[in-house]
Protein backbone atom coordinates (compact mmCIF):
# COMPACT_ATOMS: atom_id res chain seq x y z
CA UNK A 1 0.00 0.00 0.00
CA UNK A 2 1.34 3.41 -0.88
CA UNK A 3 2.14 5.39 2.24
CA UNK A 4 0.54 8.80 2.67
CA UNK A 5 -2.26 8.28 0.13
CA UNK A 6 -4.52 10.39 2.33
CA UNK A 7 -2.32 13.37 1.58
CA UNK A 8 -2.66 12.70 -2.12
CA UNK A 9 -6.43 12.54 -1.64
CA UNK A 10 -6.34 16.19 -0.66
CA UNK A 11 -4.85 17.04 -4.04
CA UNK A 12 -7.85 17.50 -6.31
CA UNK A 13 -6.99 18.72 -9.78
CA UNK A 14 -8.30 22.21 -10.46
CA UNK A 15 -8.12 24.48 -13.47
CA UNK A 16 -7.48 27.73 -11.64
CA UNK A 17 -4.39 29.68 -12.63
CA UNK A 18 -1.65 30.31 -10.09
CA UNK A 19 -2.30 33.51 -8.13
CA UNK A 20 -0.18 36.55 -8.84
CA UNK A 21 2.13 38.16 -6.36
CA UNK A 22 1.38 41.63 -5.08
CA UNK A 23 3.32 44.07 -7.29
CA UNK A 24 6.01 45.60 -5.10
CA UNK A 25 7.78 48.88 -5.85
CA UNK A 26 11.31 48.58 -7.20
CA UNK A 27 14.46 50.58 -6.67
CA UNK A 28 16.77 51.14 -3.68
CA UNK A 29 14.52 53.72 -2.05
CA UNK A 30 15.65 56.30 0.47
CA UNK A 31 16.22 56.03 4.23
CA UNK A 32 12.93 56.27 6.14
CA UNK A 33 13.00 57.37 9.75
CA UNK A 34 9.34 56.39 10.15
CA UNK A 35 9.75 52.80 8.98
CA UNK A 36 9.95 51.25 12.45
CA UNK A 37 6.83 53.14 13.53
CA UNK A 38 5.06 52.05 10.34
CA UNK A 39 5.95 48.42 11.05
CA UNK A 40 4.74 48.72 14.64
CA UNK A 41 1.42 50.13 13.43
CA UNK A 42 1.03 47.46 10.74
CA UNK A 43 1.66 44.60 13.18
CA UNK A 44 -0.16 45.94 16.25
CA UNK A 45 -3.21 43.75 15.66
CA UNK A 46 -1.28 40.52 15.06
CA UNK A 47 0.93 41.05 18.11
CA UNK A 48 -2.21 41.07 20.24
CA UNK A 49 -3.18 37.60 19.00
CA UNK A 50 -2.44 34.87 21.53
CA UNK A 51 -4.63 32.30 19.79
CA UNK A 52 -6.53 31.97 16.54
CA UNK A 53 -8.98 29.46 15.11
CA UNK A 54 -10.19 29.59 11.52
CA UNK A 55 -11.59 27.66 8.60
CA UNK A 56 -8.91 27.97 5.92
CA UNK A 57 -9.83 27.34 2.29
CA UNK A 58 -6.61 26.34 0.52
CA UNK A 59 -5.91 26.07 -3.18
CA UNK A 60 -2.80 26.01 -5.33
CA UNK A 61 -0.06 23.44 -5.48
CA UNK A 62 2.43 21.55 -3.33
CA UNK A 63 5.30 19.76 -5.00
CA UNK A 64 3.81 20.49 -8.42
CA UNK A 65 0.48 18.83 -7.64
CA UNK A 66 -2.58 21.10 -7.70
CA UNK A 67 -4.81 20.94 -4.66
CA UNK A 68 -7.94 22.37 -3.10
CA UNK A 69 -9.36 21.71 0.33
CA UNK A 70 -10.46 23.05 3.72
CA UNK A 71 -8.32 22.95 6.84
CA UNK A 72 -9.60 23.73 10.32
CA UNK A 73 -6.80 25.55 12.12
CA UNK A 74 -6.17 26.21 15.79
CA UNK A 75 -2.98 28.00 16.88
CA UNK A 76 -1.88 29.26 20.27
CA UNK A 77 1.21 31.04 21.59
CA UNK A 78 3.93 30.24 21.95
CA UNK A 79 4.07 27.10 19.80
CA UNK A 80 0.92 24.97 19.76
CA UNK A 81 -1.02 24.01 16.64
CA UNK A 82 -3.81 21.83 15.33
CA UNK A 83 -4.57 21.42 11.62
CA UNK A 84 -7.41 19.17 10.50
CA UNK A 85 -7.93 18.64 6.78
CA UNK A 86 -11.63 17.94 6.47
CA UNK A 87 -13.25 15.93 3.68
CA UNK A 88 -16.74 16.24 2.16
CA UNK A 89 -17.58 12.93 3.84
CA UNK A 90 -15.90 10.51 6.18
CA UNK A 91 -12.92 11.03 8.48
CA UNK A 92 -10.40 13.87 8.07
CA UNK A 93 -7.64 13.47 5.51
CA UNK A 94 -5.08 14.28 8.19
CA UNK A 95 -4.84 15.69 11.70
CA UNK A 96 -1.66 17.50 12.71
CA UNK A 97 -1.06 18.51 16.32
CA UNK A 98 1.98 19.97 17.99
CA UNK A 99 3.00 21.41 21.35
CA UNK A 100 6.40 22.95 21.86
CA UNK A 101 8.82 20.69 19.94
CA UNK A 102 6.68 17.57 19.68
CA UNK A 103 4.37 16.91 16.72
CA UNK A 104 1.96 14.15 15.71
CA UNK A 105 0.41 13.60 12.30
CA UNK A 106 -2.45 11.11 12.01
CA UNK A 107 -3.69 9.89 8.63
CA UNK A 108 -7.04 8.34 9.62
CA UNK A 109 -7.90 6.95 6.19
CA UNK A 110 -4.58 5.16 5.86
CA UNK A 111 -4.34 4.28 9.56
CA UNK A 112 -0.81 5.73 9.63
CA UNK A 113 0.79 8.03 12.16
CA UNK A 114 3.97 10.04 12.65
CA UNK A 115 4.74 10.48 16.35
CA UNK A 116 7.21 12.70 18.20
CA UNK A 117 8.32 14.48 15.04
CA UNK A 118 9.79 17.93 14.73
CA UNK A 119 6.87 20.33 14.09
CA UNK A 120 8.83 22.16 11.40
CA UNK A 121 9.80 18.92 9.64
CA UNK A 122 6.29 17.49 9.71
CA UNK A 123 4.63 20.72 8.55
CA UNK A 124 7.15 21.07 5.73
CA UNK A 125 6.56 17.47 4.65
CA UNK A 126 2.78 17.99 4.55
CA UNK A 127 2.46 21.54 3.23
CA UNK A 128 5.84 22.51 1.82
CA UNK A 129 6.00 25.49 4.22
CA UNK A 130 9.33 25.73 6.11
CA UNK A 131 7.75 26.82 9.41
CA UNK A 132 7.09 25.50 12.89
CA UNK A 133 3.88 26.01 14.86
CA UNK A 134 4.81 29.44 16.20
CA UNK A 135 5.94 30.65 12.79
CA UNK A 136 2.72 29.35 11.24
CA UNK A 137 0.69 31.52 13.65
CA UNK A 138 2.80 34.54 12.65
CA UNK A 139 2.39 33.69 8.96
CA UNK A 140 -1.39 33.40 9.12
CA UNK A 141 -1.74 36.66 11.06
CA UNK A 142 0.75 38.64 8.96
CA UNK A 143 3.21 39.25 11.76
CA UNK A 144 6.84 40.25 11.33
CA UNK A 145 9.67 40.84 13.81
CA UNK A 146 10.27 44.29 15.20
CA UNK A 147 13.02 46.33 13.56
CA UNK A 148 15.46 49.09 14.51
CA UNK A 149 14.59 52.51 13.14
CA UNK A 150 17.60 52.53 10.80
CA UNK A 151 16.50 49.36 8.99
CA UNK A 152 13.79 50.90 6.78
CA UNK A 153 13.57 52.68 3.48
CA UNK A 154 10.87 54.61 1.65
CA UNK A 155 9.72 53.36 -1.75
CA UNK A 156 7.44 56.27 -2.53
CA UNK A 157 4.97 58.03 -0.29
CA UNK A 158 2.83 54.98 0.52
CA UNK A 159 5.41 52.16 0.68
CA UNK A 160 8.05 51.24 3.23
CA UNK A 161 10.47 48.31 3.22
CA UNK A 162 11.98 47.05 6.46
CA UNK A 163 14.83 44.54 6.63
CA UNK A 164 15.07 42.38 9.74
CA UNK A 165 17.86 39.83 9.48
CA UNK A 166 17.09 37.80 6.35
CA UNK A 167 13.50 39.00 6.12
CA UNK A 168 12.23 41.90 4.03
CA UNK A 169 8.87 43.30 5.13
CA UNK A 170 6.94 45.49 2.68
CA UNK A 171 4.41 47.91 4.15
CA UNK A 172 1.71 49.75 2.25
CA UNK A 173 -0.41 52.61 3.58
CA UNK A 174 -4.08 52.03 2.84
CA UNK A 175 -5.36 55.39 1.54
CA UNK A 176 -8.90 54.63 2.70
CA UNK A 177 -7.94 54.36 6.36
CA UNK A 178 -4.52 56.10 6.31
CA UNK A 179 -3.01 53.13 8.11
CA UNK A 180 0.03 51.00 7.38
CA UNK A 181 -0.53 47.31 6.56
CA UNK A 182 1.81 44.42 5.80
CA UNK A 183 1.63 43.84 2.05
CA UNK A 184 4.30 41.16 1.74
CA UNK A 185 7.04 39.40 3.68
CA UNK A 186 10.01 37.95 1.77
CA UNK A 187 11.69 35.25 3.86
CA UNK A 188 15.29 34.21 3.29
CA UNK A 189 16.22 37.54 1.73
CA UNK A 190 19.84 38.54 1.45
CA UNK A 191 22.92 37.58 -0.51
CA UNK A 192 23.82 34.64 1.73
CA UNK A 193 20.41 32.96 1.43
CA UNK A 194 19.98 29.76 -0.52
CA UNK A 195 17.26 29.79 -3.16
CA UNK A 196 15.68 26.79 -1.41
CA UNK A 197 15.23 28.92 1.73
CA UNK A 198 13.48 31.79 -0.02
CA UNK A 199 9.72 32.15 0.08
CA UNK A 200 7.17 34.90 0.21
CA UNK A 201 3.87 35.70 1.89
CA UNK A 202 1.48 38.27 0.41
CA UNK A 203 -1.47 39.70 2.37
CA UNK A 204 -4.81 41.20 1.33
CA UNK A 205 -8.41 41.73 2.49
CA UNK A 206 -7.70 43.01 5.98
CA UNK A 207 -10.31 42.97 8.74
CA UNK A 208 -9.50 44.69 12.01
CA UNK A 209 -5.84 44.77 11.07
CA UNK A 210 -5.53 41.08 10.17
CA UNK A 211 -5.41 39.56 6.67
CA UNK A 212 -8.12 37.25 5.40
CA UNK A 213 -6.46 36.42 2.06
CA UNK A 214 -2.88 35.10 1.98
CA UNK A 215 -0.66 33.94 -0.87
CA UNK A 216 2.32 31.77 0.09
CA UNK A 217 4.90 30.66 -2.45
CA UNK A 218 8.47 29.39 -2.60
CA UNK A 219 10.89 31.37 -4.74
CA UNK A 220 10.63 28.85 -7.59
CA UNK A 221 6.88 28.32 -6.91
CA UNK A 222 7.52 24.59 -7.43
CA UNK A 223 7.76 23.52 -3.78
CA UNK A 224 4.55 25.31 -2.81
CA UNK A 225 2.26 27.98 -4.21
CA UNK A 226 -0.85 28.35 -2.07
CA UNK A 227 -3.76 30.74 -1.77
CA UNK A 228 -5.46 30.76 1.63
CA UNK A 229 -8.77 32.36 2.54
CA UNK A 230 -9.61 32.59 6.24
CA UNK A 231 -13.19 32.55 7.50
CA UNK A 232 -14.95 31.92 10.82
CA UNK A 233 -11.98 33.53 12.53
CA UNK A 234 -11.95 33.62 16.33
CA UNK A 235 -9.20 35.35 18.30
CA UNK A 236 -7.76 34.97 21.78
CA UNK A 237 -10.12 32.25 22.93
CA UNK A 238 -8.80 29.77 25.48
CA UNK A 239 -7.68 26.58 23.74
CA UNK A 240 -7.22 23.74 26.19
CA UNK A 241 -4.35 21.27 26.03
CA UNK A 242 -6.74 18.65 24.62
CA UNK A 243 -7.02 20.68 21.39
CA UNK A 244 -3.38 19.99 20.67
CA UNK A 245 -3.58 16.25 21.23
CA UNK A 246 -4.91 13.54 18.94
CA UNK A 247 -6.07 10.06 19.92
CA UNK A 248 -3.98 7.59 17.94
CA UNK A 249 -5.66 4.23 17.27
CA UNK A 250 -3.70 1.21 18.43
CA UNK A 251 -3.95 -0.15 14.92
CA UNK A 252 -2.15 2.83 13.36
CA UNK A 253 1.09 1.97 11.62
CA UNK A 254 4.04 4.17 12.56
CA UNK A 255 5.72 5.93 9.64
CA UNK A 256 8.49 8.51 9.38
CA UNK A 257 8.79 12.06 8.11
CA UNK A 258 10.78 10.68 5.17
CA UNK A 259 7.78 8.49 4.29
CA UNK A 260 5.66 11.64 4.24
CA UNK A 261 8.08 13.48 2.00
CA UNK A 262 8.12 10.64 -0.50
CA UNK A 263 4.33 10.43 -0.57
CA UNK A 264 3.64 14.14 -0.68
CA UNK A 265 1.45 15.29 -3.56
CA UNK A 266 3.55 15.57 -6.67
CA UNK A 267 5.86 12.71 -5.59
CA UNK A 268 3.63 9.80 -6.44
CA UNK A 269 4.96 6.37 -5.61
CA UNK A 270 3.82 3.10 -7.12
Amino acid sequence: MRRGRALVALALTVSACAPRFVKLPSGPGTPASDAADALAEATAACRAVSSITADVAASGSVGGQRLRGHILVGLAAPASARLEAVAPAGPPLFIFTSHDRDATLLLPREDHVVEHGSPADVLEAVTGLPVDAGELRETLTGCAPAAPAAAGRALGADWRAVTVGRTDVYLRRDPKIARWQVAAIAHGAGGTARAADEWRADYRDFENGLPRAIHLASADRARFDLSLTLSQVALNETLGAEVFRVDVPRSAERITVDDLRHARPGVRED
